[in-house]
């Protein structure tokens, strides 16, 4: 593909662009979508958006722990996000005693609010177009396998040296991201500042934070208050650092004004926030492959070990509190695969891959390009050639490497090494080392009796859906030592294993022999789900290189075509900073059904149920509710608005993004997408997708008058 036509693609200015659809770069905002936004509404300059040489509204969108948006609404770095980003800190913090997980946790100082220990908050300080620089190494740097321009660890190296070029300055706090887009046909480059003493501040009980739970996870309508709220501190002289009792609040460039002003049908809003990955550029064999490896194991295998840690956690408080965590991240996906697969085929998503390449293929024929015919056949041949591979790789990856927890006990070959060697200091050592961790392994969240029955049943199940011929090294030992059972496989490594309970390791460590390491069961299942995966892996790695090449041909004529038919042009998610934009709308799921763009505070009451743990409300809420003591909150009949739905094109990582009106001021955080729009990870449906997202008046409603924290409210720009 000449260079010529490549800068075609990307100068263009797309007026005709869809403007629900799309995650478009702010780079290219000013070039490509302000006349959009402002036609649909958008009140401000697109400078006020983002601006490279000045302060915007980009400088208070921030990544929260790497896998969650927020933003940043007080000068004194106060940042909210939703109550399921926070939920494993809030999780971290509690106890049987302290539960704030049913409780909720609100602090009245400053000297109340809790460190994070792991958490980090990270701004966008620049985002760089390095395109021309990255060809240019890669024309001069050896590539003996042809890998270089996707290889994170080589483009690592490319940051450096362009850093040290421009004199950009790095520490462990401003750090450098450079990333190929549009399947490696351009590269950004984000200089980043990562904040690392980061502390909860508040964050309201499940049963407001988490209302509905599993059974309203991916649908609409919704209500709940999928909030939290937490604190970047800093140096006494503004700079990151890592936790310190010294440390203060940061004094930040940049905060949103909030809107208490209320909604309604057809409001322009936008979004800007980290969505983590979508694959609109998938052929339709992809997306098969995609329904049968990764989705259906995920439905699988999800569904059977939800269903014990569920048994588990019902039966006592420490046991919930352990696994809450864990359970909750388990089971968001395992819903969306199950909504993914039913929408893939309802919405026919299938025959619209199809027609959309064939439309590439006869363009390409119709100006005498054969290429996109060759990566076309190519992909095709690729997908099924390591169709089987994929499969056991996500097998592995579900039921053994996140379903059974000893799977990932500690590396024992450091201590191994010196106790054949023999030498006192390095064995000292090296038990010293395991030791320590063993002490993370052995966490105050991993229970051995719930990880054994977890375990029994996932590797019976991996067993029973993967060939015996492709079963990974330990099924030797299953087989021979077991007869085939794996219950009696599992029971002898939590009866046996030097990490089958803390005492067990600690009688070790005073005693170390090689033998007992040799032959102990957990340490060699987890030596050998480690080396199944990577073994799946390289299987298929002449495939994924190949696939790679394809696709960037690929890609680069979806790009030509789309621009050729007036249609959007934007790279597929890969969690960086993005905007999305569109109305607030209700919307039809199916024939004679019609779901309003917002809900009330009536719904929760609606659906309490005291006997179910996910429907559970609040007596506080409950007798706000009775005396309509909304504050300013409510709407102008009086009733107390809690969610609503806006046609931005969101996903996972988008939780948490601030949703902005025209005006550019905070009315909302998104926290979901709806059922009906979860094949939007691979196909964009304009009438059904839709972001699900808090109304911010029942966010400040619950820290003002369920929670009575009035310091935080003083503390925000509130329109």
């Amino acid at each position: 593909m000449r260079k010529s036509l490549l800068i075609t693609f990307f100068s263009a200015c797309f007026l005709a662009s869809h403007a629900d659809e799309g995650m478009w770069m702010l780079t290219d905002l000013k070039k490509q979508n302000a006349a959009v936004m402002q036609d649909l509404g958008l009140d401000i300059s697109i400078d006020k958006v983002y601006c490279p040489e000045g302060i915007s509204l980009k400088d208070a969108v921030v990544h929260f722990g790497g896998g969650c948006t927020g933003e940043v609404v007080s000068a004194e770095g106060l940042v909210l996000t939703n109550h399921h980003c926070g939920y494993s800190y809030i999780q971290q913090h509690s106890s049987v005693e302290h539960d704030y997980l049913t409780d909720g946790f609100w602090a009245k100082t400053y000297a109340e609010e809790l460190p994070c220990e792991g958490l980090t908050v990270t701004f966008i300080d620049r985002i760089l177009d390095v395109t021309d620089y990255v060809l240019e190494q890669l024309k001069k740097d050896e590539d003996p396998e042809g890998l270089n321009y996707l290889s994170p660890s080589y483009l690592e190296k490319v940051a450096v040296r362009f850093a040290k070029k421009e004199k950009i300055k790095t520490d462990d706090f401003t750090v450098l991201e450079l990333k190929p887009f549009y399947g490696a046909n351009k590269y950004y480059l984000f200089v980043k500042t990562v904040y690392k003493d980061i502390r909860m501040v508040g964050a309201p009980p499940s049963s407001i934070g988490k209302f509905g739970a599993d059974t309203d996870n991916w649908m609409w309508p919704r209500h709940c208050g999928d909030f939290s709220i937490f604190r970047i501190y800093a140096s006494k002289d503004g700079k990151p650092a890592l936790y310190s009792s010294e440390n203060v609040p940061l004094k930040v460039k940049k905060h949103l004004t909030i809107n208490a002003g209320g909604i309604k049908e057809g409001d322009f809003t936008f979004v800007m926030g980290f969505p983590g990955r979508n694959w609109r550029y998938m052929i339709s064999d992809e997306v098969e492959e995609r329904m049968s490896t990764t989705n259906f194991m995920r439905d699988t295998v999800r569904g059977v070990r939800l269903r014990v840690l569920g048994e588990e956690m019902a039966k006592d408080a420490k046991t919930r509190i352990q696994y809450a965590a864990k359970y909750a991240s388990s089971a968001n996906y395992w819903k969306n695969a199950i909504g993914m697969n039913e929408g893939l085929v309802r919405l026919k998503v299938l025959d619209r891959k199809k027609a959309e390449q064939e439309r590439l293929l006869a363009y390409g024929r119709e100006t005498g390009n054969d290429a996109y015919q060759q990566a076309y056949g190519a992909i095709k041949q690729i997908v099924a050639k390591r169709h089987d591979a994929v499969y056991h790789q996500q097998a592995i990856y579900e039921a053994l490497m996140l379903g059974t927890e000893f799977s990932k006990v500690p590396d024992t070959d450091g201590l191994l090494n010196a106790l054949e060697n023999g030498k006192k200091k390095e064995i000292d050592e090296a038990v010293s080392a395991l030791r320590a961790e063993g002490a993370k392994f052995f966490n105050k969240d991993y229970s051995p009796e719930v990880d054994r029955k977890v375990s029994k049943q996932l590797i019976a199940l991996y067993a029973r859906l993967v060939p015996a011929a492709q079963h990974i090294g330990i099924f030797e030992v299953v087989n021979e030592r077991f007869g085939g059972n794996t219950d009696a496989f599992v029971d002898a490594c939590f009866d046996s294993s030097i990490f089958s309970t803390p005492e067990a390791l600690e009688a070790f460590l005073a005693h170390p022999g090689a033998d007992k390491l040799k032959n102990d069961l957990m340490v060699q299942y987890a030596r050998s789900v480690k080396e199944g995966y990577r073994k799946a892996g390289e299987e298929m790695k002449a495939e994924t290189n190949a696939y790679n090449r394809a696709h960037k041909t690929w890609v680069a004529g979806m790009l030509a075509l789309k621009q050729k038919e007036g249609k959007a042009i934007y790279p597929d998610a890969n969690s960086t900073l993005r905007l999305t934009y569109g109305k607030i709308g209700s919307y039809e799921p199916a024939d004679g059904e019609e779901y309003l763009y917002y809900t009330t505070l009536k719904g929760v009451m609606e659906k309490e149920d005291p006997d179910n743990p996910e429907f559970i409300v609040p007596d506080k809420l409950k007798e706000l509710y009775r005396t309509k003591d909304f504050g300013p909150y409510a709407m102008s009949d009086g009733r107390m608005p809690v969610c609503f739905v806006t046609a931005t094109d969101n996903t996972g990582g988008n939780s948490g993004s601030p949703v902005f009106n025209a005006q550019g001021e905070l009315i909302g955080i998104g926290f979901d997408r709806n059922y009906e729009g979860l094949t939007g990870d691979i196909a964009y449906n304009p009438q059904l997708q839709r972001a699900a997202c808090v109304d911010i008046r029942y966010v400040l409603f619950i820290i003002d008058k369920y929670a009575g924290i009035q310091r935080l409210i003083d503390e925000m720009t509130i329109k």
